[in-house]
């Protein structure tokens, strides 16, 4: 069984800077991956970075590329993500997620255990 629990979201001005904590506990094997999701209100829940436990690949989706970046504690099991030049359309509620297995992805099918979400508002 695997907990995830996240913090640090809440509201920024656009520009600004956020950064999201997600604090495992269970079982991370060097085979699985960890990522960001976010869903924002009448949106499917997609993917945002992810990055592999056991090396540095990290996967970016295109709207966040060069402003979020993520990265991981292994002795803290636990991942950040550094959101920075935060733009309105990044208001959504964010998720970390385990994968259920080896693949290195951000399709939402492909992780098993998820965190309660964290809420981050870009508002002026």
């Amino acid at each position: 069984q695997v907990q995830l629990v996240e913090s640090g979201g809440g509201l920024a001005q656009p520009g600004g800077s956020l950064r999201l904590s997600c604090a495992a506990s269970g079982t991370i094997f060097s085979s699985h991956s960890m990522a960001w999701f976010r869903q924002a209100p009448g949106k499917e829940r997609e993917g945002v970075a992810a990055i592999r436990w056991s090396s540095e690949s990290t996967y970016y989706e295109d709207s966040v590329k060069g402003r979020f970046t993520i990265s991981k504690d292994k002795g803290k099991k636990t991942i950040y993500l550094q959101m920075n030049n935060l733009k309105p359309e990044d208001t959504a509620v964010y998720y970390c997620a385990r994968s259920a297995g080896a693949d290195f992805s951000t399709r939402p099918s492909d992780y098993r255990y998820w965190g309660q979400g964290t809420q981050v508002t870009v508002s002026s």
